[in-house]
C-alpha cells in the first residue's frame, strides 16, 4: 500500500469510520484506531474532544486541505448571512476539486486535487487549476478535451460506487458538469454523519 494510501486509510481508523464509504477501507473489516494500542478502552471524550473530531472528520474528508485553509473557509461561513453550518458546507462543496469528485470526473477527493492541478479541467471554458477556486451556481465545470479519454475519468464514471447529488447537473457524455445550486447538509450524499454544529462550536469556543 503505498504511503498516500496508508495515510488516507490511516484517518478512517482513526475516526473509527469509513469515510468516503470505500470497499477497500480497513474499517469494514476492523473499527479500532492503528497501531499497537488501536484496540484499547476507548475512554470517554470530552465536549471539546467531540468537537475537535467533528473537525477533524470533515477537514479530513475534502483531503489536503490545512488547517489554515480551513479556518479561513469558517472565518467566510460566519461572515455570510445564514446558518453558519450550512454555509460551511457549502463553501467546501463549491471547492472546485469538490464539484470535481462530486460530478464523477475522479474517483477520490485526492485525485481530484490533483486533477485540477494538473490543468485538465474548464471553467465556463477557461482553463483552471486552483483546487480551492469557488464554484457559483450555474458555472459549467468541464473536463478538457484532450483529457477526455484518460482511464481514470472513464471508469470513475462508470462506476456504481456513488451517485451524482441533484445540486449538480451532469452530462456524462460530455464529461462537463453544471453547479444547479447551493447545496445544504442534507442532500451532500456523505457516507457518514457530518455534524458541522460541532465545529461551529468548536471555533466559538
Amino acid at each position: 500500500m503505498s504511503k498516500r494510501h496508508s495515510a488516507k486509510y490511516k484517518l478512517d481508523r482513526v475516526m473509527g469510520e469509513n469515510l468516503w464509504g470505500r470497499p477497500k477501507s480497513p474499517v469494514n473489516k476492523r473499527s479500532y484506531g492503528p497501531g499497537q494500542h488501536g484496540q484499547r478502552r476507548k475512554q470517554k471524550i470530552s465536549d471539546f474532544g467531540i468537537q475537535l473530531r467533528a473537525k477533524q472528520k470533515l477537514k479530513g474528508y475534502y483531503g489536503n486541505i490545512t488547517e489554515k485553509q480551513f479556518l479561513r473557509t469558517y472565518e467566510e461561513a460566519s461572515r455570510r448571512k445564514g446558518n453558519t453550518s450550512e454555509n460551511l458546507i457549502a463553501l467546501l462543496e463549491t471547492r472546485l476539486d469538490a464539484l470535481v469528485y462530486r460530478a464523477k470526473f475522479v474517483p477520490t477527493v485526492w485525485a481530484a486535487r490533483q486533477f485540477v492541478n494538473h490543468g485538465h479541467v474548464t471553467v465556463n471554458g477557461q482553463r483552471v487549476n486552483i483546487p480551492s477556486y469557488r464554484v457559483k451556481p450555474d458555472d459549467v465545470v468541464e473536463v478538457r478535451e484532450r483529457s477526455r479519454s484518460m482511464a481514470l475519468v472513464l471508469e470513475a464514471l462508470q462506476s456504481p460506487e456513488r451517485d451524482v447529488p441533484d445540486y449538480i447537473e451532469l452530462d456524462a457524455k460530455g464529461q462537463k458538469a453544471r453547479l444547479i445550486r447551493l447545496p445544504e447538509l442534507a442532500e451532500v450524499p456523505y457516507p457518514v454523519k457530518m455534524e458541522p454544529h460541532l465545529i461551529v462550536e468548536y471555533y466559538s469556543s
